[in-house]
């Protein structure tokens, strides 16, 4: 399980057995409100919960029944491969049942819990059930080399017969010499089939290091030759490690991915601490990058009681080692690259936010951002370390969550709406493209992955509550004056204006900024009918929502406060009294479509 789960108790005779249950696996316990009275964080509504953990890749313990469970999680269903373990414990303790993902470790979590109940744990999965243990699970530290071959094997299993076993018995199973299967741990590279598993342990370290932008087929052919010489599986290794400054090398991240392993990074220092025990010590890579070897000495940094099997080999651009530890490798020294997710959580509720984003959210070692939005993930970000900046300190927001990326963290920086659009993702951008001579970030900041995640924008949210008046061309503008010139805001009002495009005002106004939404209007009347419908969208997404409609002519500053959103219609926008209600929308033009085709 890639990550922690959480336990859910639902009400007051289930919370001792889920403070058990936490407590034995120092887990989170997220309480319902009002019916629970200690926990780590609260909810109002259990399936929306447990929905959006499950939607951000959180294994869920439910003390509950399990219909509840199924209720939440069955609209988000599909694939059994990615969709994490959720278990159902009795109120009293007495079963635990692994309802999903029993073979991506509920089935084990289930037996660990039923231990530390004394209960039953009901797992129902064939090949558990005959054998104890689920073959495509192997323990950490080994990874099964033919995955999609285990539910055959399985299969040949299920008439009781045991397994041979080839290597370290790593399930605990009886042996046959006559079974009808191969369980085989090795090494080597060896090819599994519908009638043998093969599981490698994951012993070996693959050092690297390469000349900037080098190709990354170039590196990858040397490391799987060096591997094939070593008589050593890809699977048998557990992570690529260089130093620190290749963290953001496009070969050496391409060649982790294809492995499927973590990159571990060094410092320099750190690595040149282990240069007693390098092979081929170099005096000009130490006049380059500050230490005497690369490979060979990220190969041995990675993992406790390695040494060097492999000493560094070369292609033209890059270099290779491997180090073998005496047992499979299940902690990493040294750290990960760092990444920064910029995370648009949409307006508000839960129900808007997308499963990539919570997924991106659960994930994260720290949260970042405006403290009401951060309020707004509720229990999703309990536990988390979180850090608080006020409007007005987005440059630092972006700073801070840099530089914690730049240690090795997995950091989210939490934007509303979409971060893309008038939030940090183009100021993360702009402080990495600066560089520190220009008041940038450093060095290791602008090294880490960056990625973005689309989020439900202001503009989108206001839309779908009107109905569809973003139908035709459309555009946004933000009437702040702080970072744009109100010149620009100006012109770019006259030009909107004068193409008759739906307009969507961002920042309509703040406690200091009020002239310029009256100024917009003005200028909007001089192009279009004064009944050009206007949306004002506050609050959207929450309890606190409103909707109101007013004739462009009618539209007054005092009404709107920075946490609406104003949509103005073209000339040919309409507000329709229909069944639900006003409908604002623009035609796009069939009408006029039809009539040709009919003329």
């Amino acid at each position: 399980m890639a990550q922690s789960p959480v336990v859910i108790a639902l009400n007051r005779a289930g919370a001792p057995t889920a403070q058990r249950i936490a407590a034995a696996r120092g887990l989170a316990l997220h309480g319902r409100a009002g019916r629970v009275d200690k926990a780590d964080a609260f909810f109002a509504n259990a399936l929306t919960h447990v929905r959006d953990l499950f939607a951000a890749g959180v294994p869920v313990i439910g003390v509950c029944a399990s219909g509840i469970l199924i209720r939440a999680v069955a609209p988000l269903l599909g694939d059994k491969t990615s969709e994490p373990p959720v278990l159902s414990v009795a109120d009293d303790g007495s079963v635990v049942v692994p309802l999903l993902g029993g073979h991506r470790g509920a089935n084990r979590l289930a037996r660990e819990i039923a231990v530390a109940l004394s209960a039953t744990a009901a797992v129902t999965t064939a090949g558990d059930v005959a054998l104890g243990v689920a073959l495509d699970d192997p323990p950490p530290g080994y990874r099964l080399q033919n995955h999609d071959d285990a539910k055959a094997v399985m299969a040949k299993l299920l008439s009781g017969a045991a397994p041979r076993i080839v290597g370290d018995n790593i399930f605990g199973l009886e042996r046959n010499a006559e079974g009808p299967v191969d369980l085989v741990v090795t090494e080597a590279p060896l090819e599994g089939d519908a009638s043998r598993l093969v599981y490698h342990p994951q012993t070996y370290v693959v050092g690297v290091g390469c000349a900037r932008n080098a190709d990354p087929v170039e590196l990858e052919t040397l490391v799987r030759d060096t591997l094939a010489i070593a008589g050593v599986a890809p699977g048998a290794t557990a992570a690529v490690a260089t130093i620190d400054i290749k963290a953001d090398e496009p070969a050496v991240n391409a060649l982790a991915a294809s492995l499927g392993v973590p990159l571990r990074l060094f410092t320099a220092d750190e690595l040149e601490a282990l240069t007693p025990r390098l092979a081929n010590p170099s005096e000009i890579v130490f006049s380059e990058v500050g230490t005497h070897g690369v490979s060979e000495a990220a190969a041995l940094a990675a993992a406790d009681g390695a040494a060097l099997t492999i000493e560094k080999r070369k292609s033209a651009n890059a270099t290779c080692a491997l180090a073998h530890a005496p047992v499979p490798i299940t902690a990493l020294n040294g750290r990960a690259r760092g990444r920064l997710a910029i995370v648009g959580i949409g307006p508000g509720q839960s129900s808007w936010r997308t499963p990539e984003a919570s997924h991106l959210i659960a994930e994260a070692d720290e949260l970042v951002g405006y403290g009401l939005y951060i309020d707004l993930l509720g229990p999703l970000a309990a536990g988390k370390t979180r850090k608080d900046f006020p409007l007005g300190k987005e440059e630092d927001r972006c700073r801070y969550a840099l530089e914690k990326a730049a240690e090795g963290r997995n950091v989210a920086l939490i934007s509303s709406g979409d971060a893309g659009i008038y939030a940090m993702g183009a100021l993360v951008f702009e402080l990495m493209d600066r560089g520190v001579e220009a008041q940038g970030v450093s060095a290791a900041a602008r090294r880490v992955e960056v990625i973005s995640t689309p989020g439900v924008s202001a503009l989108q949210a206001a839309a779908a509550r009107a109905g569809a008046p973003l139908g035709h061309d459309f555009c946004a503008i933000s009437l702040s004056d702080l970072l744009t010139p109100r010149a620009d805001i100006l012109r770019r009002l006259h030009a909107a204006a004068t193409g008759d495009f739906v307009i969507a005002f961002y920042n309509p106004v703040s406690q200091r900024r009020r002239t310029l939404l009256a100024e917009a209007r003005e200028i909007l009347l001089a192009h279009r009918p004064a009944d050009t419908p206007v949306l004002l969208a506050s609050s959207l997404g929450r309890p606190e929502e409103t909707i109101r409609y007013r004739r462009l002519d009618e539209l007054e500053v005092d009404e709107v406060d920075m946490l609406t959103v104003v949509l103005v219609g073209s000339s040919n926008s309409r507000l329709a009294q229909l069944g639900e209600g006003p409908r604002m929308y623009t035609p796009r033009g069939y009408a006029r479509k039809i009539d040709g085709d009919l003329a």
